[in-house]
């Protein structure tokens, strides 16, 4: 599947009116972003549902789940939506799968014990269903959303690339060399359209707490070389500036432009605004740069 080299990666995509979504994700395609990417929040809009909306409000973009939580449903419903999608919407739909965060899961009274076995199994299971809807012309394609090793290791095993996110430029090039040529690498991005370091990691450090009191996120970023003290609280400045793209149009481009260069096929651009609701002025301003990276 074609998805250009930056896409978009909203959570309004899954928090805001149907109404909004449709018109912000007719402008994205006509601003020429090679994908929507849209995440799954347990309390907010039902993955594949949500799906559909992006899918039947545009014409020819690409729509991946960025991503869809393995504990929401059991895989043969996951393997069933994604076929039912990529059938209505021949080469359009990309499912990226995750096994989500112990902090998030656990409560629920999920075995978060053993998360890339976890993933290899509902993988077989997935692939063990007998499907008797009607198929796409070509599969879908999976990919994992992948920070450490092991679960890279199973993204190039046994989907098309990885997904990962929270994460520097760094990470991207250890990336690339796990999943090695032929895999797609699809990093997120976050960034703010704010030169004001003040303003901006003011802004960043109203967001990092959430993924810092993330198990997951804090181990891959100390495997990285941050230290306890970095990834403490709401980050250092260091680890901020390093995972929060922010400044000018030109230096936000210049971030994307360093992932692919350390080996990302695909940018996806997630815009932190102060604003509430699809942050389309920054969108439309970042659009000429990123999508000349």
């Amino acid at each position: 599947m074609n998805i250009g080299r930056v896409g978009i990666a909203q959570m309004e995509f899954v928090t805001e009116p149907a109404a909004a979504v449709r018109s912000a994700a007719r402008e994205l395609e006509a601003l020429g972003f090679g994908a929507l990417w849209y995440p799954e929040s347990l309390v907010a809009k039902e993955c594949f549902a949500a799906g559909a909306l992006l899918l039947g409000s545009t014409d020819q973009v690409p729509v991946a789940t960025g991503i869809a939580n393995v504990w929401a449903r059991d895989a043969m419903t996951m393997a069933c939506g994604a076929r039912t999608l990529g059938e209505a919407f021949p080469d359009r739909f990309l499912l990226g799968l995750g096994v989500s965060h112990a902090e998030q899961v656990g409560p629920h009274g999920f075995d978060y014990s053993k998360p890339v076995s976890t993933m290899r199994n509902y993988l077989d299971r997935m692939e063990a269903l007998e499907y008797v809807g009607p198929e796409p012309v070509r599969p879908v394609e999976l990919m994992l959303a992948a920070l450490r090793p092991k679960m890279l290791e199973l993204a190039r095993e046994r989907t098309a690339g990885a997904h990962p996110y929270f994460v520097p430029v760094e990470h991207t090039r250890r990336a690339r060399e796990i999943l090695g040529a032929g895999k797609m690498l699809a990093t997120k991005q976050t960034v703010i359209l704010e030169t004001d370091p003040d303003v901006a990691r003011g802004l960043a450090r109203s967001f990092t707490p959430f993924y810092l009191g993330k198990t997951n996120y804090s181990k891959a970023l100390t495997w990285l070389g941050y230290s306890d003290e970095d990834v403490a609280g709401s980050g250092s400045d260091r680890l901020v500036d390093d995972v929060i793209a922010w400044g000018s149009v030109d230096k936000i481009a210049a971030r994307i432009q360093a992932h692919i260069e350390a080996g990302a096929d695909h940018v996806a651009v997630h815009v932190l605004a102060r604003s509430s609701g699809f942050p389309m002025d920054e969108l439309r301003a970042l659009a000429p740069s990123l999508l000349a990276a």
